[in-house]
């Protein structure tokens, strides 16, 4: 059952997420999607996603493809689009993207025009003709005397352009009164506009600028709340400022607190490493990584933390993100990592896994092993390629020293070729129908005799797994079967004797 929905001036939940594609999609962008996301579904309201691609020269389409799979990926579905994508549409890897695709502001100048020309002949907007070394040559004064930079309002009252000048950039007129607006995670938050100077919202008609696009995008897409993140709050106010001189309706703020290094510096949005599709490609898997993200700067009530995403909308409360700045925590994120694929069907883990068994160079041709594989290997993964990494051994032994059949420096290989002997002359009594687990397992006080358990199954496990680290051999052959863990155990023997 949805929460109720907070209103509006009578409006219903409406959010969105508005990304730049000048950039791989950074881990701290898709927190602010996933809060977005998150506060629409638990109001049953509606999730708009805007592709913000008005700087023509660093829009690339690759990173506007990028951020569509990573989405994607995650799950976080959008509500609307200027036009459905078609039965056929896909993202370039094949991900269902929902019916509709994104709003992008280069599709939308003549919108943006009509705005700027109804600023421009208001009289709230003017040309500027200062060239770059004029606006230079007034900060350097401003420094000097002591005062903060701004532009100082040369152009404002022009009664005529210079003769023999072009207009530089188009300029919004910045009243010098208090801006003051209530933020939904910092409370009440005001600004001195007198400080800002005439920002610019355009470098001519055809080319407007964030400042200026998102306001007209937020009141015609009809924005409710605002959710984004804090190095944006400066931004609000001069938004707000543009609202007003346009008739617009003024959505609800929340700018949520910045992700923060383990030293508590801030996060690089350039750092390939946080790029989501790099969490995606190193096997972490969606639900872990949505429960992760939305641990960063937002709590639950309880002490819980392995959230799935129905858990997630039904705790999620915009007025328990904080206000201080949240540490990304890797190792965190590994254990929840584990926590969910532990928590995952076997079928649905083997499904996610492949790509990655196949990264490894390992082939899988029976999909029934490969489950049982993965039941063993399941709890003890951090990420699907480690679990691919980890059980590449089931499928190919590697190649390994004979002296690590040795049980701590215990006996000599000849010994070792005696004790494996023996495991083999009880093993090959059994049937091929008694190699599971709890058959092997009651075995094992006939498998190890009167020695030490450590100088029988240290060696039997190395036989079968070529490996110091592996789960234990009653596991291993529980997978494997008879034929192949006899015949691994054969090469042991030899390589020992040798």
């Amino acid at each position: 059952m949805e929460a109720a929905a907070p209103k509006i001036a009578g409006k219903s939940i409406r959010v969105r997420f508005a990304p730049s594609p000048t950039g791989p999609i950074h881990v701290g962008s898709v927190r602010t999607a996933l809060f977005s996301w998150l506060f629409a579904r638990k109001y049953g309201g509606t999730f708009v996603l805007r592709i913000e691609d008005t700087d023509k020269v660093r829009s690339e389409k690759r990173y506007d493809d990028e951020l569509l799979q990573g989405l994607s990926w995650l799950g976080l579905d959008w509500d609307e689009g200027p036009e459905p994508i078609g039965a056929g549409g896909q993202l370039p890897l094949g991900g269902e993207r929902g019916e509709f695709g994104p709003y992008r502001q280069s599709e939308r100048t003549e919108i943006y025009k009509k705005y700027l020309r109804q600023l421009l002949e208001s009289g709230d907007a003017y040309y500027c003709y200062c060239s770059k070394e004029d606006i230079e040559a007034q900060r350097q004064m401003m420094l000097a005397q002591g005062l903060p930079p701004k532009y100082g309002g040369h152009c404002r009252n022009l009664a005529a352009p210079p003769e023999g000048k072009k207009p530089e950039v188009i300029r919004f007129k910045i009243p010098e009164i208090k801006i003051e607006f209530k933020d939904l995670v910092r409370g009440k938050v005001m600004f001195d506009a007198a400080l800002f100077g005439d920002i610019i919202i355009a470098k001519d008609l055809d080319s407007p600028l964030y400042n200026f696009a998102v306001v007209v995008d937020d009141a015609l897409m009809q924005i409710s709340h605002v959710i984004r993140a804090e190095d944006h709050l400066s931004n609000t106010p001069k938004q707000i400022l543009m609202q007003r001189a346009l008739g617009f309706a003024e959505p609800v703020y929340a700018h949520i607190p910045l992700i923060l290094n383990a030293d508590r510096s801030k996060m690089s949005k350039r750092f390939a490493d946080l790029a989501l599709l790099n969490y995606r490609e190193r096997g972490y898997v969606p639900d872990a990584m949505v429960n992760f993200l939305a641990l960063l700067g937002w709590h639950p009530k309880g002490d819980k933390e392995v959230l799935s995403r129905e858990e997630l909308i039904a705790e999620f409360d915009i007025d328990r993100v904080q206000q201080s700045g949240a540490v990304f925590n890797e190792e965190k994120l590994d254990w929840l990592n584990r926590e969910h694929i532990k928590a995952m069907p076997v079928a649905e883990v083997a499904k996610l896994a492949a790509p990655f068994f196949a990264k490894h160079g390992i082939t899988v041709l029976d999909e029934v092993m490969l489950k049982r594989v993965i039941a063993v290997q399941i709890a003890r993964a951090k990420t699907l390629d480690d679990l691919a990494a980890a059980s590449a051994f089931f499928f190919a032994v590697p190649e390994y020293e004979p002296k690590l059949l040795i049980w701590k420096d215990s006996s000599t290989l000849r010994e070792v070729a005696e004790v494996l002997a023996h495991v083999r002359g009880v093993l090959e009594k059994m049937s091929a129908d008694d190699f599971d687990h709890e058959t092997l397992a009651g075995s094992l006080p006939v498998i190890v005799g009167e020695r030490a358990r450590g100088v029988v199954l240290w060696p039997l496990r190395v036989s079968l797994s070529g490996q110091a680290n592996s789960p234990d051999p009653i596991e291993i052959m529980a997978v494997l079967g008879r034929n192949e863990s006899l015949k691994r155990i054969d090469a042991a023997i030899k390589k020992a004797e040798a």
